[in-house]
């Protein structure tokens, strides 16, 4: 499992011209699911997401959580974080989960966080999103397990 993590003043995800998903100051995390992802790496990437020191302490150092600065979350499923990139000049996506599975775990991971912190917005799985942010910083960080 992979997630891009940004630190955001603001970010929202749309479809079709519809807003479906928006935060003000918190994290945009583009999430991408791998075909030897398991319920549990789940687990492990909702503890490492909520829980990576991105946000700065009184001394402008990086110390703080997403929740501990009562941060937002904008979860978007992007697939094509997962592709394989290492030969040639066109992307394998041999690599990702399949399409079902992936779905499913997308929202498996929604719900986890949602059970450890707060309902995070989220992108739907699948569909033509554009999305925006302001990244802080900028702040961005490969998150893998």
């Amino acid at each position: 499992m992979i997630c891009l993590i940004q630190r955001v003043s603001q970010s929202k995800v749309e479809v079709a011209g519809q807003t479906i998903g928006q935060i003000g100051a918190g994290l945009l995390v583009l999430t991408a699911f791998q075909a030897d992802d398991t319920p549990e790496t789940l687990k492990k990437m909702t503890h490492k997401l909520l829980h990576y020191r991105v946000f700065a302490d009184e001394n402008d150092k990086m110390n703080l959580n997403v929740q501990q600065v009562d941060g937002e979350l904008l979860l978007v499923p992007q697939f094509t974080l997962a592709a394989d990139t290492k030969s040639g000049l066109r992307p394998s996506f041999s690599t990702c989960a399949p399409p079902e599975q992936a779905s499913q775990w997308f929202e498996d991971f929604a719900n986890h966080v949602e059970q450890v912190y707060n309902k995070p917005q989220t992108g739907q799985f699948g569909a033509d999103m554009q999305v925006s942010l302001t990244n802080n910083g900028p702040v961005t960080f490969w998150l893998e397990i």
